[in-house]
């Protein structure tokens, strides 16, 4: 059982790839900010999207709501 869970919590854990066309202005724009802050590009993404609101999907709604 404590192998299955810790496969379950592996795989939920596991990092994804990202691959996303931007301009060369957007792409210095994180390097240098990253290199400012002193921290990865991968950090400042994830910041980046942990700070966008938590959207919830009402099932009687076609509209997503923002938390």
């Amino acid at each position: 059982m404590l192998t299955y869970m810790r496969e379950q919590w592996w795989n939920k854990m596991k990092n994804k790839e990202l691959k996303i066309r931007i301009s060369e202005r957007r792409l210095n724009k994180v390097r240098l900010y990253a290199v400012h802050a002193d921290k990865t590009m991968t950090q400042v993404i994830e910041e980046l999207i942990d700070s966008l609101p938590t959207i919830e999907i009402d099932k009687n709604s076609d509209t997503p709501n923002a938390c």
